[in-house]
């Protein structure tokens, strides 16, 4: 009787305890004017529910709260807004008391110099030198035919096989986006650098707690081994003086650049290239993979446009700008991938100053988590939202339309966009020229906080 009593005891004692805590928190971020909303525990907020509900937590609040309310997630106070309007507007007005809002474990490890993290003329500097790295007559005349060739010797090994699709187009986008900045010289650094980078992608998305064996605590220490690895190779560069054509070779050389930049910048830029064009292309690519097998018709309707294109060539003939600009359809199957499988659910801005919002004060230095999933699904805007339908992308004005945020919005619309769109095509040409597979079975997908399948995707891959 005595051990009940303690036990009940002890019980009624932590549930004192909790509801304090939670109480406390909740007066703390009381403020007049604020949505409403709940904030959660002190210092983690309702970041585990988040992470682990996702969509459902979203759905949830909004439907207790409206399409607008407060929140404590990924280690900041939050307005979370699912309303496509104010989404807009926020997207389209930065400048305005709003600057990029990236978690702090995120610019820990992606650097505070990346274009995402900068604003301002800062910003505008960081991006011209981007642009300049993959202009059109970049993308013609020196990355597709790296892409190309990369894809090409890429897939040649695939035939008679059962592979994880999601780790074979991890190691595909990296080791090609890493082919395109370094050149030849990125054989010599891929091996290391793969686990690395890898450890670096999960720490992006963790609580900034540096403890040993945290994802925070290994992101943070493959950051360091990445720059080590990219000042060596930026250092041997310049001791070689031979003339590259890559990325890093036009980043060094100064004198032909409009937008100059440091070492640290440029590390940082290079980090975010491959950081950001890593993963959407990886996943894009699985996703498709996904998606054109569990819908004959729409692969029966690609691979006729790339044996098309395949038809006019000799079979040593690579992809070039007029075949990519033919691949209307596939155009269609990487926009309408990306809205289903909602590769990026929103993205973070943050206050300057106190400033109002749809009548609510949002208080300085609170981030704004501008979530854009639920629009990709809106009946109005895609009639049967949650079919895979290329087709409806085949009206350019979807395109155009002004709620279409797969690719971010305003001064901060994806510039490796179109880069990235050319990658996958030349990926799709050769996967569907070359193969037919078949999933070997009992694999599942998490579309939340990213979208992966847990234990791999297998697929059963033969010839054409």
């Amino acid at each position: 009787m005595a051990v009940l009593l303690m036990v009940l005891a002890a019980v009624l004692f932590l549930f004192s305890v909790s509801s304090a805590l939670l109480r406390w928190n909740e007066v703390r971020y009381r403020k007049k004017g604020l949505p409403p909303g709940t904030m959660g525990w002190p210092v983690f907020g309702e970041t585990t529910e988040f992470l682990r509900q996702g969509p459902s937590f979203m759905k949830n609040q909004r439907a207790r709260y409206g399409n607008i309310f407060k929140s404590h997630i990924l280690g900041c106070p939050t307005i979370v807004s699912m309303d496509p309007e104010l989404n807009r507007y926020i997207l389209m007005n930065e400048g305005k008391g709003l600057v990029p809002g990236y978690p702090q474990s995120m610019l820990d490890i992606l650097g505070n110099r990346n274009i995402a993290a900068v604003h301002g003329s800062t910003h505008k500097h960081m991006r011209g030198a981007l642009l300049a790295l993959i202009s059109p007559t970049m993308i013609r005349e020196q990355l597709l035919p790296t892409i190309d060739e990369f894809m090409r010797t890429h897939l040649s090994f695939w035939d008679s096989r059962i592979i994880d699709i999601q780790q074979m187009t991890k190691e595909m986008a990296l080791l090609s986006a890493l082919k395109q900045i370094a050149g030849a010289d990125s054989c010599s650094i891929s091996q290391a650098f793969m686990p690395e980078f890898f450890k670096l992608v999960l720490g992006t998305l963790s609580l900034p707690i540096d403890l040993p064996g945290t994802c925070y605590r290994r992101g943070v220490q493959a950051r360091k081994n990445i720059i080590s690895m990219l000042r060596q190779l930026i250092e041997g560069r310049r001791a070689s003086k031979l003339y590259h054509q890559d990325m890093l070779g036009r980043l060094l050389r100064t004198e032909e650049n409009k937008y100059k930049l440091t070492d640290e910048e440029i590390i940082d830029q290079i980090i975010t290239i491959l950081y950001s064009g890593y993963e959407t292309v990886s996943t894009t690519s699985m996703m498709a993979v996904k998606y054109l097998h569990d819908h004959p018709s729409v692969l029966q309707e690609l691979r006729k446009e790339h044996l098309a294109i395949r038809e006019k060539k000799r079979p040593e003939d690579p992809i070039d700008l007029n075949d990519l600009k033919s691949m209307c359809f596939t155009r269609a199957v990487i926009f309408e991938t990306s809205r289903l499988a909602t590769i990026v659910n929103g993205v973070l801005r943050k206050t300057t100053k106190e400033m109002e919002l749809n009548r609510f004060v949002v208080p300085k230095g609170w981030r704004i988590y501008v979530y854009t999933r639920e629009i990709n699904y809106d009946p109005f805007l895609y009639p049967d939202p949650l079919s895979f339908n290329p087709w409806r992308w085949l009206d350019k004005s979807l395109e155009s339309q002004k709620y279409l945020f797969i690719f971010g919005g305003g001064t901060r619309q994806c510039p490796g966009k179109e880069l990235g769109i050319a990658e996958i095509s030349t990926f799709l040409h050769y996967f569907v020229t070359r193969y037919r597979w078949e999933e070997v079975g009992g694999d599942s997908l998490m579309k939340f906080p990213r979208v992966e399948a847990p234990n791999g995707l297998h697929i059963r891959v033969s010839s054409h």
